[in-house]
């Protein structure tokens, strides 16, 4: 089922479940026990509004051992900005959402959108250096896509890339595993190598695509994986219509071309 804006609409109308957003933002990958505990309600009832915002796409769940960790997901957020506030204002700051969290272990990040595609045409736009830099801020990807092989992601023409790694996992079209270095600057070098999952799943005539950034150091800076929210926006409005986003923040980069 694709996620609608009036899900999202509707999960945020409620002060419980904006403050289960909040909490989430200030510390991801919780479990109920610690979100019940910051509320006057019962585990059921936090349940019930985790619920409709895992259903709106806002939060995504995956289960560590015996726990089940939820994760804020900023991508329906993103596409309710691009369509409600980006056209009346001048730009947009990327670093709004500077998601510095705490965890006891390194950092995992995790994305989720529905595109409606195919798994084979989204894989094909993952892997794409023509496709890729319609919506990775004008970056152009390379490999052969053989397991143990090397990528880079960069713009035509620029000395070095952006980001470097290695293909662990290529499971076409359902699985992409890579370790990932930036260095677009000093500061993103010394994050090191941290790892991003693609994970895509045919849903009915759509696909739900999840985007998993894990191994980042704790307190890892936001510029390494804050711009998913943006990138995965433009991969869904380029594969539903053919066009580029043309918010600020999705071309901040194209005129470094």
């Amino acid at each position: 089922m694709v996620v609608g804006m009036d899900l999202v609409f509707r999960a945020l109308a409620d002060p419980t479940r904006r403050a289960l957003l909040d909490e989430l933002f200030a510390r991801d990958g919780q479990t109920l026990v610690s979100l019940t505990a910051q509320h006057d309600m019962t585990r059921i009832a936090v349940a019930k509004h985790l619920k409709i915002l895992e259903d709106a796409g806002l939060v995504v769940s995956r289960r560590r051992g015996r726990e089940k960790l939820h994760y804020l997901n900023l991508v329906p957020i993103r596409l309710l900005h691009d369509r409600w506030v980006s056209k009346y204002t001048e730009r947009w700051v990327a670093g709004l959402a500077d998601l510095k969290h705490e965890l006891e272990e390194r950092m995992e990040k995790v994305f989720e959108i529905y595109i409606r595609t195919t798994p084979e045409h989204l894989w094909e736009a993952i892997t794409d250096p023509v496709i890729r830099e319609k919506y990775h801020f004008g970056a152009a990807v390379e490999s052969d896509w053989a397991v143990g092989s090397s990528y880079k992601l960069g713009h035509p023409g620029a000395d070095r890339p952006l980001i470097e790694g290695e293909n662990l996992v290529v499971e076409r079209p359902r699985r992409l595993v890579q370790t990932m270095r930036a260095l677009w600057g000093a500061d993103a070098e010394r994050e090191g190598t941290s790892r991003v999952t693609w994970e895509i799943e045919q849903v009915s005539d759509s696909c739900r695509l999840t985007v998993i950034h894990d191994q980042l150091r704790d307190g890892a800076s936001s510029q390494v994986y804050g711009g998913w929210p943006m990138i995965l926006s433009g991969l869904k409005t380029w594969l539903e219509t053919g066009e580029m986003l043309t918010t600020p923040g999705s071309l901040m980069y194209q005129e470094q071309r």
